[in-house]
């Protein structure tokens, strides 16, 4: 791995390290109930901003609210169309009655049927809406995180949020609301049309209420209880396959001889998912079939009461089967009234989650105010700079600069501070002393785009998607065109590789670009550096992990890449530094030594001593 990019995967530690760390998000604790509990403490949700997330939506849910109103209480009129034909039609041979209640029973279940599609089709909508807007938002904020956030928290991890918990708020999301407003509708709605047909059987049926509503609530931290854990062992689940099946965990796994270990790992984890899977299907399920055989013995009880004199007061026949009729779809609206608490209560850990990681603040942002650089030169100084990691120093008062066009090269052992100088001109850290001026403008008051724009980066790590050669190029810059592409991987020595492929410049990279050697991937990448057309160049070893044929391929490349640009490179061959314009020789975070090649071998110092080395050895 470069030192380039282990430099920038160091990143200092802050608000987003102490969050990854929290909850055994780093991997070394398990997610439990405690924290839980602390994550909720430290970051309470407050509903006001779950119910912003609904705010552009208000007109359509109000419409929603309504359909779901008309559809209750359409509904309500079943029970007593069927005691019209039980009381009246039936025994008088009134078939023109019969004909009508059954004919409105028909068009009420049509009607309400109609409601419903429409209803579902529109808070679908809302909640897909909502989801869209959390993922998309997610997913932008955390693009906008420092290279060290990424190195402190696990890929599966943030996959997770993005996908796991958001989907696990799905139902709730997109189905709380209307859940709401249909069970209260027809709870109420029930409960007044039982009690205008007999208040006394109406007490009789309610007397379940209060028992339902604690045994709701004793479910309800239960199952709060296991979804938290069910979700900590998903997010175990997908860092272990993010890690075992990619193309570079595959490779380290066959060449270690892992698979075994990996499997009994996988399978270990899977296997504590399967009883959490079935504690949470069971989570107060036997509380909750005491509620079902209740309520299904209130049914007994009315027809006890409707067969003595003295609590039936002339009960009709009809009326007690439109009674227990409305008393049995009590139940359903009734548990899910209740149960609506639970989903929301056992959905807060995984609000708190997201709401978390969209609250990190963004350590290295575009400037309020941003100045315009116009033509860049490419002109990169150095002023009094300072950097530490946390709070360990790493650069100490740095003063340099290079000319615009011209070139410097970084030497100097392992740790000396020079990955990190270099990271700072592609504003990958910002300094906690001094400034790094590019044309004489503080980077920090240049938008990050801006930066991107005049700043380019060649490592040894290339990173290659999952996608065509072309898209792969044209990811550098969107709008350039076929013959844009094909021009730089002319210049970067790859036109020809590409066109002798069977489907060209539409040939599959493959994942991490596996399927192209390591020499073919530096030249995309390079031929994807030079369409974005940069003013400065940071090389980092590009060549150090190449054959000697491949390295002179790809040198040459490099040069062309190179030519009219400023080039800030990380050497450790002497054959990338002697033609610098400039080298600067890094000990301990200072510089020690700076001058051309010929300057510092007639000094006689360190790099003379780095060069007899054969400086790579020392590097």
């Amino acid at each position: 791995m470069s030192d380039f990019m282990t430099a920038v995967r160091a990143g200092a530690p802050g608000r987003g390290a102490r969050i990854a760390a929290s909850g055994g998000r780093d991997g070394r604790d398990p997610h439990n109930k405690a924290s839980d509990r602390r994550q909720l403490r430290e970051h309470p949700v407050e509903l006001r901003r779950i119910a912003r997330l609904f705010a552009p939506h208000r007109a359509t849910l109000g419409v929603v609210v309504l359909l779901i109103v008309a559809s209750s209480v359409i509904g309500l009129a079943q029970p007593f169309l069927v005691r019209h034909v039980i009381d009246q039609a039936l025994p008088r041979h009134d078939h023109a009655l019969l004909i009508g209640c059954v004919a409105a029973m028909v068009g009420v279940a049509i009607v309400t049927a109609a409601l419903g599609v429409g209803q579902t089709l529109l808070s679908t909508r809302v909640g897909q809406q909502v989801m869209h807007q959390l993922r998309t938002g997610l997913f932008a904020h955390l693009q906008r995180q420092s290279v060290g956030f990424f190195t402190r928290t696990r890929g599966g991890e943030i996959q997770s949020r993005i996908i796991n918990d958001i989907g696990s708020m799905q139902a709730v999301v997109t189905s709380t609301a209307t859940s709401i407003a249909a069970n209260v509708t027809v709870v109420v709605g029930t409960i007044v049309a039982m009690l205008a047909m007999d208040w006394r059987l109406a007490l009789i049926s309610l007397v379940v209420l209060p028992p339902a509503v604690v045994t709701t609530r004793r479910v309800a931290r239960l199952r709060y209880a296991v979804t938290n854990e069910r979700q900590a062992k998903m997010a175990d689940l997908h860092v272990q396959i993010e890690e075992g099946l990619s193309v570079s965990g595959i490779l380290l796994t066959k060449t270690l001889g892992a698979a075994p270990a990996l499997a009994d790992r996988f399978e270990e984890t899977s296997r504590d998912l399967i009883e959490l899977e079935v504690r949470s299907t069971l989570a107060g399920r036997w509380r909750m079939a005491w509620m079902q055989i209740v309520f299904a013995a209130v049914p007994a009880a009315l027809y006890l009461a409707a067969g003595f004199p003295a609590t039936s007061g002339g009960m009709t026949i009809g009326t007690l089967v439109a009674f227990v009729s409305l008393q049995g779809s009590l139940f359903r609206p009734l548990m899910g009234l209740l149960n609506v608490g639970v989903d929301v209560t056992s959905s807060l850990a995984l609000f708190s989650r997201i709401f978390t990681y969209l609250d990190l603040p963004v350590e290295i942002d575009d400037p309020v105010s941003p100045t315009s650089l116009g033509a860049v030169r490419g002109e990169v100084t150095f002023d009094h700079v300072g950097f530490a990691y946390d709070t360990t120093p790493v650069l100490h008062d740095i003063t340099l600069s290079v000319p615009a066009g011209g070139s410097l090269a970084l030497v100097g052992a392992t740790g000396s501070g020079k990955s990190t100088l270099a990271g700072l001109v592609a504003r990958l850290h910002d300094p906690v002393a001094g400034r790094v001026l590019l044309d004489g403008v503080d980077l920090r008051d240049l938008t990050l785009a801006d930066v991107a724009d005049a700043v380019g980066v060649v490592t040894q790590e290339t990173y290659l998607l999952h996608a065509t050669v072309r898209e792969n190029l044209r990811h550098a810059r969107p709008d350039a065109t076929d013959a844009e592409i094909e021009a730089a991987a002319r210049a970067a020595q790859i036109h020809d590789l590409i066109a002798a492929l069977p489907d060209g410049y539409d040939t599959m990279v493959g994942s991490r670009g596996h399927r192209f050697s390591g020499g073919e991937q530096q030249r995309l990448a390079i031929a994807r550096t030079l369409l974005r057309d940069p003013r400065v160049l940071v090389l980092d070893e590009a060549t150090s992990a190449l054959d000697n044929t491949t390295e002179r391929e790809v040198q040459a490349a490099l040069d062309r890449l190179a030519e009219g640009r400023t080039t800030i490179t990380i050497a450790h061959r002497l054959s990338t530094v002697r033609n610098a314009d400039l080298i600067a020789v890094m000990d301990h975070g200072r510089i020690v030594e700076l001058g051309t090649h010929e300057e510092l071998l007639l000094a006689g110092g360190t790099y003379a001593e780095l060069v007899r080395g054969g400086l790579q050895q020392a590097a």
